[in-house]
């Protein structure tokens, strides 16, 4: 398996992928060992994944640098992931004791309730290249801190990341046995379909995510899905300052070339503001700097995907055969890597691709809109159910809206944000299921009801 650097398309290096003997050696060696893990007190566990964090802070530059080299985000974006991740393992670690312990429902003195959360056993972790660690560890922390084993798929774009993330966590102190990496691409994936787990959780597109549903539905296990969106944001007429709003969420949409879950992808503008919307998100995308993602202040590095050009590609000519109007960018830039320029289109539709099928890239429609009633229409028009936000002085107004949009995340004057402390979850096309909060940590888990009378 060639690893290529989206940005220069040479060939970093060359990996064996694993094939299913190696796979069903590494899947024994996890039944075996995690039952010991399992039974290590929690505040070890919690130890363990504490030291992990601080390995990340210690050797963010190079794991910076590696992440940059094979998914093309400019460093400072990968340095960010890093602190990002380190965030989210704060809060699992200062919350896991809290959620994971015992807890006591009824106490009297003739009866006690309890409710204890056990190990799912061995899960299997099939995870997304856009963010490699953000992802990551939304499954794997809070997996291991409930005393699971973990096989670890990295995608194919996001290979070396993964043996980073599985030297460090032995680093830290995680037994051999009890974290396992699959390496390869989709037939590695589908072997994994078919093997003995406990669980399967996957992050990446609905397609994918619908093909997995459907493969291990048999096996009655828990199938937890964190897919994508086609994420809509409006912007009121009663925001004071349009300018900041404007860079604020052009920033939302074109963050990491767009290739985020939660980016915003459709763009709703009330018409008393959209002259002026439109001038200044012009701006703040034209004074962004593109080129190699190594260089310092880029912005906008290479497309992951080579794929994912021709795609982007389509997209616009939809859009400009419907009638939509080309402001920015539109096309490939010449030379080596999958770089695209960022494109604006105006005077878009709701049926134009642009709006209705997810990006992943540096591409945005904007609508201009008579009212909060079209702009509520509009945002519902969707198969996926990710996240909604709006943009107003007025927080009754946001919430009236943001209530009737079908999406398991709304942002009132924000966009485009994951917190640890609440879950992150997708209605729809968008996913299954939650991670993070304490229903991300209990999700690796299963209950048991005691009933205890003297």
């Amino acid at each position: 398996m060639n690893i290529i650097n989206p940005a220069t398309e040479e060939i970093i290096t060359t990996l064996q992928e694993d094939n299913k003997a190696s796979l069903n050696q590494k899947l024994q060696l996890l039944k075996t060992s995690s039952k010991d893990w399992a039974k290590k007190d929690l505040t070890e566990r919690i130890k363990v994944i504490r030291h992990f964090s601080e390995l990340l802070e210690t050797e963010k530059e190079k794991l910076a640098s590696v992440l940059t080299s094979e998914v093309g985000k400019p460093l400072q974006q990968s340095r960010n992931e890093i602190n990002g991740a380190r965030a989210r393992i704060q809060w699992m670690t200062e919350n896991s004791e809290k959620y994971l312990s015992d807890e006591q429902i009824t106490n009297t003195d003739e009866l006690k309730e309890t409710i204890s959360y056990d190990p799912l056993g061995v899960i299997c972790n099939i995870s997304a290249w856009n963010y490699p660690y953000l992802v990551g560890v939304n499954v794997f922390i809070p997996a291991l801190l409930a005393g699971n084993g973990v096989m670890y798929k990295p995608s194919e774009y996001a290979s070396l990341t993964g043996l980073e993330i599985e030297r460090l966590l032995k680093l830290a102190g995680v037994p051999d046995g009890v974290f396992q990496i699959a390496l390869g691409a989709k037939d590695t994936g589908e072997q994994l379909l078919d093997m003995d787990f406990d669980g399967y959780f996957f992050t990446g597109s609905y397609r994918t995510g619908q093909h997995i549903y459907e493969r291990v539905a048999a096996k009655m296990v828990p199938c937890q899905l964190e897919l994508g969106g086609k994420d809509p944001l409006y912007v009121a007429d009663d925001v004071k300052d349009i300018h900041a709003v404007a860079a604020g969420t052009a920033d939302g949409a074109f963050y990491n070339n767009g290739q985020s879950c939660c980016a915003v992808e459709r763009i709703y503008v009330h018409e008393k503001v959209y002259d002026d919307y439109i001038a200044s998100f012009l701006k703040e995308v034209q004074s962004w700097k593109s080129g190699l993602p190594t260089e310092e202040g880029v912005y906008i590095g290479a497309l992951t995907r080579k794929e994912q050009l021709s795609v982007l590609e389509n997209q616009v000519k939809d859009a400009l055969d419907q009638g939509a109007t080309l402001l920015q960018g539109g096309k490939r830039k010449p030379g080596k890597g999958y770089n695209f320029e960022p494109t604006v289109l105006t005077h878009v539709t709701n049926n134009m691709k642009v709006m209705q099928e997810e990006s992943f890239g540096p591409i945005i429609g904007i609508m201009k809109v008579k009212d909060d009633a079209e702009a509520t229409k509009l945002m519902q028009d969707t198969e996926y159910g990710l996240t909604a936000a709006v943009y107003t002085d007025d927080l009754n107004r946001a919430k009236q809206i943001l209530k009737q949009i079908d999406s398991g995340t709304g942002y009132w004057n924000c966009c485009d944000r994951v917190s640890a402390g609440v879950p992150w979850s997708g209605r729809k096309h968008s996913g299954i299921g939650a991670t993070l909060s304490h229903q991300g940590l209990r999700a690796f888990t299963k209950t048991k009801s005691w009933h205890l009378r003297k």
